[in-house]
């Protein structure tokens, strides 16, 4: 699977608050021949007690390390590529964004690409201050904005969200522009992916829903004048006690779809310690040929 880039999904809900894992985790994953490291967003989580009935798979008790602050510590450790799986966009301050993605792309030579969506908690929204119901409209504009201000020095922006008035931000990106990946899990953003994105990650498996996510991506791009075969593809595999043999099986149909990217995960199978986890991925990297 030479071909097909394999990284791990940093398991921000099961590693400690302790750096030194932290540290740990990065320099065993890259020895043992990953090829990046991906991370999930969310800067607050909700009390269910407060919030009732809560449904959401993350609530306040859940930790999860800021990808961003992460990635400028990490870019001292280690080469390997830093991936935001995803960025929740339109949370957030654009600029700001912009400026921070610049600095994680300068501090990491490069080996920076930002995944940004648009979440699901209103509750979230609510405290950063920005509108939930309109999300999906603005992120498009934020984008845009974004690789403007990434390859222009001075940028003047006059938008239906956003406003720009003759200022930059320096030192700009060593990628001008920053790779921008969505997330994306209905016909609206693979429309919004097909148009505006450099990949994207699928929130369904290899089969008929892929399939009909790709065709839709596809023509989105061919409408928007892109060439979708340019579009880059990162699936998610994860780890289970069935073993290397199914996560292999499905790392092939990955493969077979067209996938440019993939992302082992280790989160939800009980592992606990940092130390069980990199064992894990140890296991993953023999399986699939990495190591």
């Amino acid at each position: 699977m030479a071909h097909m880039r394999i990284g791990v999904v940093f398991p921000q809900t099961e590693i400690s608050p302790d750096r030194e894992d932290v540290r740990a985790y990065a320099e065993r994953v890259e020895a043992l021949g990953y090829s990046h490291i991906l991370a999930y967003d969310h800067v607050l989580g909700a009390d269910p007690e407060v919030h009732e009935p809560w449904n959401g798979p993350y609530d306040v008790r859940t930790t999860f390390h800021e990808p961003l602050v992460l990635f400028g510590y990490l870019a001292a450790i280690t080469t390997l590529e830093l991936v935001t799986g995803i960025i929740i966009l339109p949370q957030r301050q654009t600029a700001l964004v912009a400026k921070q993605a610049a600095e994680v792309d300068l501090l990491t030579g490069g080996r920076f690409r930002l995944g940004v969506g648009l979440g699901w908690n209103a509750v979230e929204y609510e405290a950063l201050g920005k509108t939930f119901s309109d999300r999906g409209k603005r992120m498009g504009e934020q984008v845009e904005l974004m690789r403007r201000l990434w390859t222009e020095p001075v940028v003047t922006h006059a938008g239906t969200y956003e406003t720009v008035t003759g200022a930059g931000i320096a030192p700009l990106p060593t990628q001008r522009p920053i790779p921008v990946w969505f997330g994306a899990a209905s016909p609206a953003a693979y429309r919004r992916t097909g148009r505006l994105a450099d990949g994207w990650f699928p929130q369904v498996p290899p089969g008929r829903w892929l399939d009909e996510a790709q065709e839709i991506v596809a023509e989105a791009a061919v409408g928007a004048g892109r060439d979708p075969a340019l579009l880059g593809l990162e699936g998610r595999v994860s780890w289970s006690d069935a073993g290397t043999g199914k996560l292999v099986d499905h790392a092939g149909r990955w493969r077979d779809a067209g996938a440019t990217h993939l992302s082992v995960n280790t989160m939800g199978a009980g592992l606990g310690s940092v130390g069980a986890h990199l064992d894990t991925l140890a296991q993953v990297a023999d399986a699939l040929g990495l190591s």
